[in-house]
């Protein structure tokens, strides 16, 4: 009985721990929509944190918008045989960079255009991943009640 009862639990322990390294094997990929989403969410945050002259969070948010474009490349070269990928490689890095030295240099002026730019980017790609009525704007209002853009202590 005992023997039956110990082969049985080891059994039981072999599978639970092949089920357990079978769960850590998969990993888990955001489609496309989750990556986009997040970056309109950072687009958001990183207008309300520039119109404010909060320039140390700008450049946070820029730098979770460059890390997202990876993510979307990298997990997503293709979608529905559109080439995501390339369109961001394209379309992308001038205004990113337009965005970062308006950061860097604290110009709200160079900051609002660079972002418009930034906007116009995201709204051409759309257009051509066949999303045309995804249209993305400056944020009107913040909807994170929760957060304070204006630049506070370091």
């Amino acid at each position: 009985m005992k023997v039956l009862l110990l082969a049985g639990l080891g059994l039981a322990i072999s599978t639970g721990t092949t089920c357990a390294q079978e769960r850590a094997a998969q990993s888990y990929v955001p489609g496309l929509g989750e990556i986009m989403s997040l970056q309109q969410m950072r687009h958001a945050k990183l207008w309300l944190a520039g119109s404010r002259g909060n320039w140390d969070l700008a450049a946070y948010e820029l730098d979770e918008l460059r890390e997202g474009f990876e993510d979307a490349s990298s997990q997503h070269p293709t979608n529905d045989g559109v080439p995501i990928a390339a369109m961001i490689k394209s379309l992308t890095p001038g205004p990113l960079d337009a965005v970062g030295k308006a950061v860097e240099a604290k110009n709200p002026a160079a900051f609002a255009k660079a972002f418009d730019s930034l906007t116009d980017a995201c709204n051409t790609c759309h257009r051509g991943a066949k999303h045309g009525f995804i249209r993305i704007k400056r944020p009107g209002s913040s909807a994170f009640g929760n957060q304070d853009f204006s630049p506070g202590p370091k």
